[in-house]
């Protein structure tokens, strides 16, 4: 509830877009009650299909169980999210209507009025892929997904955009992204190469580096934007824009990876 009351204070009450919730249950009348009467926006309530939501069959849950308890986020349910975020969210029924969204996780924060509209941003600006926060990746979390990578590269080598993985993704919490960029024909390809190597569930590989690295490697990097004008906080980690001191920023933290993208976007 915080969540949609801080983005509709701040942006969407002066724009009316409209929401879709997704779920892998039911949603119960009490919070369909409370949303509608948090927005005055259409909003729309979904549950994921259980073929884009559980473990497939063919994951040897023996060898997933002994893996889960060698990271942090030992349950499964944690791995159906970031691989249903990952290649099926675009695909629910209620997300076809739509090319452009924007992702809102529970109990996020947008500390600044934003008084552009991104989505026309992203469209008269040909972006596809938006962020505000980039972070390091824990690495034991994704020990074969850039080989694997490479796996799928060295099939299709136009698509083979870089050599090394420096670990550093976009926090994909916040995203505002083109959803025909998911639905093309490279990212279905990327998607199931790396969804049939299982290691959303043999390890614990998140939606975030899926993401970025597929943006890497299929878009030029004057399709990706970083909204710098958008004031966000996820748990205790802060993109600051309008806030007293730039101190509570995590921008140029140890952890970040925004000085690389600040590195990658001032080369020639």
């Amino acid at each position: 509830m915080d969540a949609i009351r801080s983005i509709e204070d701040r942006f969407n009450t002066r724009h009316g877009y409209p929401y879709v919730f997704l779920n892998d249950e039911e949603f119960s009348d009490e919070f369909k009650t409370r949303m509608s009467v948090l927005t005055g926006s259409k909003a729309q309530f979904g549950r994921i299909p259980e073929n884009h939501w559980n473990q497939p069959e063919w994951i040897d849950e023996k060898k997933a169980e002994k893996d889960r308890w060698k990271l942090i986020a030992a349950n499964v349910k944690y791995r159906n999210m970031c691989r249903f975020n990952s290649g099926f969210f675009f695909k629910h029924e209620l997300m076809q209507p739509y090319r452009y969204y924007w992702r809102i996780e529970p109990n996020v924060k947008f500390h600044c009025d934003i008084h552009s509209d991104p989505f026309l941003f992203m469209e008269e600006n040909k972006k596809v892929y938006g962020f505000t926060i980039a972070v390091l990746e824990i690495a034991a979390s994704i020990r074969t997904l850039w080989s694997t990578v490479k796996d799928f590269t060295n099939a299709h080598p136009e698509y083979d955009n870089g050599h090394t993985y420096n670990y550093c993704h976009f926090w994909s919490n916040f995203e505002i992204a083109d959803m025909d960029f998911w639905r093309g024909d490279a990212y279905t390809a990327f998607f199931d190469h790396l969804d049939r190597k299982g290691g959303f569930y043999y390890e614990r590989w998140g939606d975030a580096p899926v993401h970025s690295i597929a943006a890497a490697l299929f878009l030029d990097r004057d399709e990706i934007h970083f909204f710098d004008d958008i004031g966000y906080q996820h748990d205790d980690w802060t993109h600051w824009r309008c806030m007293c001191s730039r101190s509570v920023s995590f921008d140029y933290q140890s952890g970040s990876c925004k000085g690389n993208w600040d590195r990658i976007m001032r080369r020639d």
